[in-house]
């Protein structure tokens, strides 16, 4: 029984950890989203010919990539669970 616990306040520590970083990286795309067009404006408007507003568009975009992947914990390089199948190779050889 003192198992199912530990296990079960794990599990609500985790859900809500992860339910924080999605509330951060909602927070960070609304914010992305409402500056884009607030770029482009200053950009049309102020009279530049260079279209320099593409620079921060796309580098916050970087950001905001990155920032998915470490709240939707997807990894390009190693897959899903990678670590938790090399643990178990180590564990086992």
């Amino acid at each position: 029984m003192e198992t199912f616990k530990i296990t079960q306040e794990t599990k609500l520590q985790q859900a809500q950890e992860h339910v924080e970083k999605l509330k951060g990286f909602y927070s960070h795309l609304s914010i992305y989203l409402l500056f884009i067009p607030i770029f482009i404006a200053v950009n049309y408007f102020g009279g530049s010919n260079f279209p320099w507003a593409i620079f921060p568009i796309v580098g916050w975009g970087i950001g905001i990539t990155g920032h998915a992947f470490e709240t939707y914990k997807w990894s390009p390089f190693f897959g899903k669970n990678w670590e938790e199948r090399k643990i178990r190779e180590f564990m086992n050889s």
